[in-house]
């Protein structure tokens, strides 16, 4: 083949390869994702103010005696797991004004790798908070339970129950109803 043969094979394929790339091929490509749009559906506060104004003093009896950075650790790792944007961010806005650091912030996601940033009272109510949080994949163990006595008086230790068990519920109402991050 000569070299002027080569060049005209080469501009060939060049173009070929161009009008196949032009033209939608026999295999379609794989559907998009849809996109997940955050847009409030239902003001549910407004409409069931009873309700509100009762998860308003659960949460303030829930927390009554605990420290406030440990209070906020606890709602900002159950609003990640439960996926709640909007409690994230108020949450993570509370957390900064009560002193908390952003490096505990940051890390709190993965607090069992960086346990050497947060008290082993602090580890104990995370690991509860996650238990419990995840109830639908069993229950929450012994080991988890007894971790937390272990730190915590047993009125402390209700409290802290209350506690979890209130941010689990707002987070539900944050997602089902698809409250927006940084309006509150």
């Amino acid at each position: 083949m000569t070299t002027q043969t080569a060049q005209q094979a080469a501009q060939q394929t060049a173009q070929q390869a161009a009008q196949e790339a032009a033209q939608p091929t026999a295999q379609a490509a794989p559907a998009a994702q849809p996109v997940h749009r955050h847009s409030p559906r239902l003001p549910w506060a407004k409409l069931a103010p009873e309700v509100y104004k009762a998860m308003i003093a659960l949460e303030v009896a829930a927390k009554k005696d605990l420290d406030p950075s440990l209070v906020e650790l606890v709602k900002i790792r159950a609003s990640q797991l439960n996926h709640c944007a909007f409690c994230l961010d108020m949450h993570v806005k509370d957390a900064r004004a009560a002193g908390e650091t952003e490096q505990r912030i940051y890390l709190l996601n993965a607090w069992e790798e960086a346990a050497g940033f947060y008290s082993p009272k602090e580890q104990a109510a995370l690991a509860l908070t996650e238990a419990i949080t995840l109830l639908t994949e069993g229950f929450v163990p012994d080991a988890v339970h007894d971790r937390a006595a272990a730190h915590f008086g047993q009125a402390e230790l209700a409290h802290l129950i209350a506690l979890i068990t209130t941010i689990n519920a707002w987070n539900r109402f944050g997602v089902s109803t698809r409250m927006a991050p940084g309006q509150a």
